[in-house]
């Protein structure tokens, strides 16, 4: 074993000799030199160097106590470089006790600085090994650098060996993702798992911004004893991959890295509709890892093709891009034809995520965000398609502080130029300041604008600490469409909390002195509460939410500054001028889930275009100059229209490492409007759908 040993150490010897470019022992003009030889001649200054370095080792070596406790008799072998300064460095020790090389370390951090080899003329260093007998006896001997030739051999063979080098250094995968600073992919049901734990009185978390992180969520949900509980016993390589574990995992000294499998395959009936079944396939593949410290990538790509139900089909042609694509899969992006009654639409999502220390997270991606607590959002929904985005996330003290600039597009006729798409650009800061155990307040700011005299991603937005407002107010009335917003939470105990938010665009307090209900008063607010282990049953979360904007919120006076992104809102998914209720209940069992959902809300909308074509501020993409009037603007007024959803969702999950579920669903959509249009007119839908997907991300269908 000790042969092999020293015949490891010699191949690392060697290759640090190439590696330093160093030349051999006959090319050097001198030897390092001791005080003590400095009158010694120049043949003679190998011998000395020796005896010298060899004395003084023997003066200062303290035996370590196990050594003589164990009766151990061996070598230790010692690389060593004399640098340009005359400085001695230990560059490598091999030895059976870690005491052992501890003890040699501090003998050569004693040693003097000496005069430095030279060659040529010039000061450069020298490497020798040493060998030394333990017990400490003699000193076998003090070699010095090989020869040009024998250190390019040794190149050679330890380039030949590199290849299989790199399969001995890999370790066993031990669950690396879940330390790492990746996303926990954003689902309202996955989420479910582990959002009480992390709302619990007396913590420190921040929980509105989403998605969190895994080593994050790690200080207060256990991922590792949950895939113990839900392990199922499998021998074959099949059953493990299918039931347990990613499909491929790879880990070496300073990287990791898991690839595994993307499927969203569904399969439906809408009652009634035009087709005679709905079905959506998706196939794509993840990619994640970590490379040395603190950075960590994910990469997703989506290959898909679908067909809804008929609501859902009109909604997403409804939105449709310029340039002849025909529709847009709300949440996933521009789609293409395919066959003659469905859509083709490829997605791909990724990131870079970066924590130089605890304090600070930064990511740099293509992907969605979310801020709130509850199911919906009126600051930043994930219901849009991915955007560009860069991240900071800032965490100190009772504070979380996240900075998001987005590159959004408008895709509409009216904003295209040479077939090319409109870019926007927004800037998001959210404050969430833990006030006390049970009390968070968020403050949330926000801008959009677009490249105005070809000012392009203005920098006046990059710097995280200033107030959006002056800046807009700065570069032109007209130039940006600036948001603020104010969220809390409060935690009556660990198993109840309550949540809120409140989104103000625009507000004139003459005109609310006045009471003349002026357009200008653009805002919104949600209210919702959240029950854990409900009605005393584990894994019991019930939740209850109500959500209200005013017309015209959302909107700007500028064609391409409103709020939203691929002819969606980036708040809340009706855009403007409605209120809802919804009621929520997600209950888990081992690797059974369900959830059900009921959603009451009544919509202003626009009438027909050709013969009403003003703006009743529900379209957060018209202009609000179009408004109907300045005053006596009211909450529902246009078309109003009652939708009530009521969805039920069942399954199994396959692969709890990869969140791979088997599940049925049914949704019941009711949809009156006061009167029909094109798009939006009476109906009811019953739609039944199955299938097994990879849940990463959140499906909206309560359009």
């Amino acid at each position: 074993m000790l042969r092999l040993k020293t015949s490891l150490f010699i191949l690392i010897f060697l290759a640090f000799q190439i590696a330093f470019g160093q030349i051999s022992t006959n090319d050097y003009e001198k030897y390092p030199v001791f005080t003590e030889c400095e009158n010694v001649e120049i043949a003679n200054l190998e011998s000395c160097f020796n005896t010298t370095l060899q004395a003084f080792i023997k003066e200062k070596f303290k035996l370590p106590e196990i050594i003589t406790k164990e009766n151990y008799t061996g070598e230790l072998i010692v690389l060593f470089e004399v640098t340009k300064e005359g400085t001695f460095k230990v560059l490598y020790v091999d030895a059976v006790y870690e005491e052992l090389k501890e003890e040699i370390k501090r003998v050569f951090g004693l040693l003097p600085k000496i005069t430095a080899p030279t060659y040529s003329g010039k000061p450069a260093y020298m490497q020798f090994t040493m060998k030394l007998n333990i017990p400490l006896g003699s000193i076998n001997s003090i070699e010095a650098p090989k020869t040009i030739q024998e250190k390019e051999n040794a190149l050679e063979t330890a380039a030949k060996k590199e290849f299989g080098n790199v399969n001995k250094e890999l370790e066993p995968y031990q669950d690396e993702l879940y330390k790492s600073n990746l996303n926990v992919p954003f689902s309202h049901d996955m989420y479910a798992y582990f959002d009480r734990q992390i709302n619990v009185v007396g913590t420190n978390s921040h929980t509105a911004s989403k998605p969190y992180l895994y080593n994050t969520v790690t200080n207060y949900y256990d991922f590792n004893a949950q895939q113990t509980t839900l392990k199922k016993e499998a021998s074959s390589w099949v059953g493990r991959k299918l039931w347990n574990e990613h499909l491929v995992t790879v880990k070496g000294k300073n990287y990791w890295f898991v690839i595994d499998p993307i499927l969203d395959l569904q399969l439906g009936k809408n009652t009634g509709g035009e087709v005679d079944y709905t079905y959506n396939n998706t196939r794509g593949v993840q990619v994640q890892g970590g490379l040395g410290e603190g950075l960590n990538f994910s990469a997703t790509i989506f290959e898909s093709q679908g067909r809804f139900a008929d609501y859902y089909n009109r909604y997403a042609e409804s939105i449709k891009p310029s340039g002849g694509n025909p529709a847009i899969i709300p949440g996933r992006g521009i789609a293409k034809d395919f066959k003659t009654d469905a859509y083709d639409y490829p997605v791909a999502e990724g990131y870079i995520s970066y924590a130089p220390n605890k304090m600070f997270n930064m990511q740099l991606g293509h992907g969605k965000n979310f801020i709130g607590d509850g199911y919906r959002s009126l600051f930043v929904s994930d219901a849009t398609s991915p955007y560009p985005f860069v991240k900071l996330n800032t965490s100190f003290w009772k504070i979380k502080y996240t900075n998001t600039w987005m590159w959004l597009r408008d895709v509409r006729p009216e904003v295209t130029e040479d077939g090319a798409f409109l870019t926007k650009y927004i800037a998001n800061h959210y404050l969430s300041w833990n006030v006390s155990e049970k009390l968070n307040i968020g403050l949330f700011e926000s801008v959009v604008w677009k490249n105005d005299n070809n000012r392009g991603f203005d920098f006046n937005y990059v710097n995280p600490i200033i107030f959006y407002r002056a800046i807009e107010f700065s570069t032109g009335s007209r130039a940006g469409n600036a948001i603020v917003g104010l969220s809390s939470k409060y935690k009556w105990n660990d198993n109840v909390n309550f949540y809120g938010q409140f989104i103000l665009d625009e507000f004139s307090l003459n005109d609310i002195k006045s009471g003349n209900q002026s357009w200008k008063n653009k805002y919104g607010f949600q209210l919702g509460a959240k029950y854990y282990n409900a009605f005393n049953v584990d894994n019991l979360l019930v939740q209850l939410e109500y959500n209200q904007v005013r017309p015209y919120t959302y909107s700007h006076n500028q064609v391409a500054t409103n709020y939203g992104h691929n002819n969606q809102s980036l708040g809340h998914l009706w855009g403007a001028n409605f209120r809802e209720v919804i009621g929520i209940g997600r209950y888990n069992y081992k690797r059974w889930y369900g959830s059900a959902k009921l959603i009451y809300g009544q919509r202003g909308l626009d009438f027909d275009p050709t013969i009403d074509a003003a703006s009743y501020g529900s379209d957060i993409y018209i202009d609000n100059d179009d408004r109907i009037g300045d005053t006596g603007i009211e909450l529902l007024q246009g078309n109003k229209t009652n939708v009530f959803i009521g969805d039920l969702n069942v399954g199994y999950i396959v692969n709890p490492k990869t969140n791979l579920k088997i599940y049925a669903n049914v949704t019941y959509r009711s949809f009156n409007p006061t009167a029909n249009t094109l798009v939006n007119f009476k109906e009811s839908t019953t739609w039944f759908n199955f299938g097994i997907r990879t849940d990463i991300f959140n499906w909206y269908f309560d359009f």
